[in-house]
């Protein structure tokens, strides 16, 4: 039978559990793959530590397999993060990339969407072109035009020479559009048509430019809403939401938060020119338990700072992102709120050990009702490894306490 799993997948971890396995059968099974041999009489807790023995080593084995993949896939280097979550967008940035469909990627401010539609032009066989970006909120409407479709010498006052607009810059490569709910509606008419005709016209000229443009387009805006309230073209929606991809913000992968840390403070130090510094236990905990509105972008402002402030240490303190201490989440803004807990919902005066005891309860049965019963997703949301959880939840049930009862 384990020969058969094995046969099936290699990466399934097999455990035998049977009464009085003699040595010499123990030997057999493991060299047949299992994982490890239990007595029948062994106890609940030697049985899941078995199993979390398990799949911690099937973690790392996955994790080893990601970095042979990132080896084969130069843009995945770039996209910082192993959470499930960020995988999703891995995923579909492999699925994205050959293709010559439209992307469009939403999410908050500081999640990283330039990034990622970089990683879709690597991965695409349009890399060896050029990915050419245009900001449509930090241009006028008058000077929007121009900027993506160009000029003729003469098309307006000032337009003293020629010249050559966003899309043709970006011919047979990627023209990334950020920001495009913000773009004005006129300019939103004459964008779909270039997107319709692969054709553009350059300001003052009758001449028309046939452009092969890849188009990936970013906005931090609901353009379903704006859509309802008119700011925002239905048919230009469905044309550029042709493959959907949605950014998570920072809250959402809190797992990710200790190694973008370790990335940018590598990242900042070499820019530096210093040598590299390392973040201590608790400043990676200060770091993982606040609330990070501005996302990754706020988060790398937060360790330039850090650096800043550390002087000639080798490391960063929690006390080097001072500024930024006010950021808790709410989570943790309960846990240092000095309000004291002292009666439970019968009105029986609680110690404290008990108060903190059912509050722990209470995070953990709201993160597993919110990943509708999945471990490691729930580990994910608290910020914890997915082995502290199920710790956690057995030392609460040795304590009297239950799912149930939160």
């Amino acid at each position: 039978l384990i020969e058969q799993i094995k046969s099936m997948s290699l990466e399934i971890p097999v455990i035998v559990v049977g009464p009085e396995i003699a040595a010499a059968t123990t030997v057999r099974m493991l060299r047949a793959g299992a994982h490890n041999c239990l007595d029948s009489n062994s106890s609940a807790d030697e049985v899941w530590q078995a199993i979390d023995q398990a799949l911690e080593e099937k973690r790392m084995l996955d994790r080893r397999t990601s970095k042979a993949a990132k080896a084969s896939e130069p843009w995945r280097s770039m996209l910082v993060g192993e959470s499930s979550s960020m995988e999703t967008v891995a995923d579909t940035i492999r699925l994205a990339g050959p293709r010559k469909c439209t992307v469009l990627i939403q999410g908050e401010t500081g999640t990283g969407k330039e990034v990622v539609a970089r990683c879709i032009h690597m991965a695409s066989p349009r890399a060896a072109f050029s990915m050419v970006a245009v900001n449509c909120s930090a241009l006028p409407e008058s000077l929007l035009e121009a900027e993506l479709f160009g000029h003729t010498r003469g098309a307006f006052t000032g337009a003293v020479t020629h010249r050559v607009g966003r899309f043709e810059q970006a011919n047979k490569g990627t023209l990334f559009l950020d920001e495009i709910g913000d773009m004005p509606l006129d300019m939103q008419a004459k964008l779909l048509r270039a997107l319709q005709d692969r054709e553009i016209q350059r300001l003052g000229s009758s001449e028309t430019i046939k452009v092969d443009v890849r188009i990936i387009a970013a906005t931090n805006a609901d353009l379903t809403e704006k859509v309802r309230q008119g700011k925002f073209r239905e048919d230009l929606y469905y044309r550029l939401n042709v493959l959907p991809l949605k950014m998570p913000p920072l809250r959402a992968r809190t797992s990710d938060i200790p190694v973008l840390a370790d990335h940018f403070v590598e990242k900042i130090c070499r820019s530096e020119a210093i040598p590299v510094k390392r973040l201590t236990a608790d400043a990676v905990q200060h770091l993982t338990r606040s609330a990070w509105p501005g996302n990754v972008r706020q988060l790398e402002n937060a360790i330039e700072m850090a650096v800043a402030m550390s002087g000639e240490r080798t490391y960063l303190a929690q006390s080097d992102f001072g500024a930024h201490s006010h950021m808790l989440s709410p989570a943790a803004c309960l846990i240092v709120d000095r309000t004291p807990v002292q009666y439970d919902s019968t009105g029986i005066e609680m110690d404290f050990n008990t108060a903190v005891a059912r509050f722990e309860l209470d995070m953990l049965a709201r993160a597993l009702d919110e990943s509708k019963g999945n471990k490691t997703a729930a580990a994910e949301r608290l910020g914890i490894k997915r082995t502290t959880l199920i710790m956690k939840m057995r030392s609460l049930g040795r304590a009297g306490l239950s799912m149930q009862a939160a």
